[in-house]
């Protein structure tokens, strides 16, 4: 017999037994210097102000239902055919059509032990078994795990929390081995360090690249994503979105995203800009005696045999810093800290050396 609690009890058997995906606490009691949901400190490009007005005179009308225009800008930018291009709204969103496209339930699914919380919570949406396959000793993906049987492979590159990156030629190994299933590689934080692997799509099949504009082009508030791969493959991507969620990117949000992602000389220079910090405020870390792991993305992975994680935590959230703290087995010492500007970063080095002194 089902348990009911309160509150719940209209929910169907399927609903009642999910387990949500939590993100980074929004507190709204005071002013925070907010490192904790790896948002880009600079503004996005001034060019988008310009475009937003004429787009809006347009609003009475639907937007395109395939995003030609955004998916063009996209393609034109990656060297790619348009129909190498998906667009949604947000990159979760087109992650979960990946997760419906392209993952069955008879072979499990491989994705890191430590990664996005959200891969097993879409598993467990879809009914998808997953085999988690635990990082090394230090914090790193090796390609030889892998290799076994399995209905296809996710994982973000730079790894979320760790930031820690994966070299190509591992990437094509594992394209190599599963050549029969789809290998996707969540590329949100790439911007910030590492190589895409984009080049790649011409010559794999089975390849296929989700990422965002939340992180890269500092348009969090807007929720567009994007997946990159060859035309079979975006064939299935439409086909899940039609059978389930038709809604396009809104005409607003397709303006502002093929804008953003046509300047891209001012996204370069800002994303080496957070790139530069994070590197100067891993430095300090390590000279306050904590273990950083090498981060390729728009945050850093630290922990300190000093001070326990969850302590550190509660106690820059009572000084007005947010950081994000993973109660999970391996990393519940671990805080992970998006990379804000020069004088954020500046500042919580400073109340973390106060707090350690």
């Amino acid at each position: 017999m089902r348990k009911y609690i309160s509150g719940m009890n209209f929910l169907s058997k399927r609903a009642y037994q999910l387990t949500p995906y939590t993100a980074g606490e929004q507190p709204q009691d005071k002013k925070y210097i907010k490192l904790n949901t790896n948002e880009n400190p600079y503004p996005p490009s001034p060019q988008i102000n310009m475009e937003i007005t004429a787009s809006i005179a347009k609003l009475p009308l639907y937007p395109d239902p395939d995003s030609e225009e955004l998916c063009e800008a996209i393609a034109s930018i990656e060297n790619i055919p348009k129909d190498c291009v998906f667009c949604g709204n947000g990159s979760d969103e087109v992650l979960a059509f990946v997760f419906y496209a392209f993952f069955d339930d008879e072979l499990p699914l491989l994705f890191p032990d430590v990664t996005y919380s959200f891969y097993p919570v879409f598993a467990n949406f879809y009914s998808i078994p997953v085999h988690r396959v635990p990082l090394d000793r230090n914090f790193k993906i090796n390609a030889e795990d892998y290799f076994q049987s399995a209905g296809g492979v996710i994982f973000p590159n730079p790894n979320a929390p760790t930031g820690i990156y994966l070299e190509t030629d591992n990437i094509c190994r594992l394209l190599d081995y599963h050549a029969d299933k789809v290998v996707a590689i969540d590329e949100a934080y790439i911007a910030f360090g590492g190589h895409s692997v984009a080049p790649l799509i011409k010559q794999y099949p089975n390849l296929l690249i989700v990422r965002t504009f939340s992180k890269s082009h500092s348009l969090a508030g807007l929720r567009v994503g994007y997946a990159l791969g060859q035309p079979h493959l975006i064939k299935g991507l439409i086909r899940v979105k039609n059978s389930f969620n038709s809604y396009p990117v809104d005409r607003i949000a397709a303006v502002i995203a093929r804008t953003a992602i046509l300047d891209k000389e001012y996204y370069v220079g800002i994303n080496k800009k957070v790139a530069a910090t994070r590197d100067n405020f891993s430095t300090a870390l390590l000279e306050l005696g904590f273990n950083v792991l090498p981060s390729k993305a728009n945050f850093i992975f630290a922990s300190h045999t000093c001070m326990p994680a969850e302590n550190l935590f509660s106690k820059l959230k009572e000084r007005g810093i947010l950081v994000r703290y993973f109660n999970q087995p391996r990393i519940d010492n671990y805080l992970r800290i998006t990379i804000g500007t020069d004088k954020d970063m500046d500042k919580c080095i400073d109340v973390i050396r106060e707090l350690l002194e």
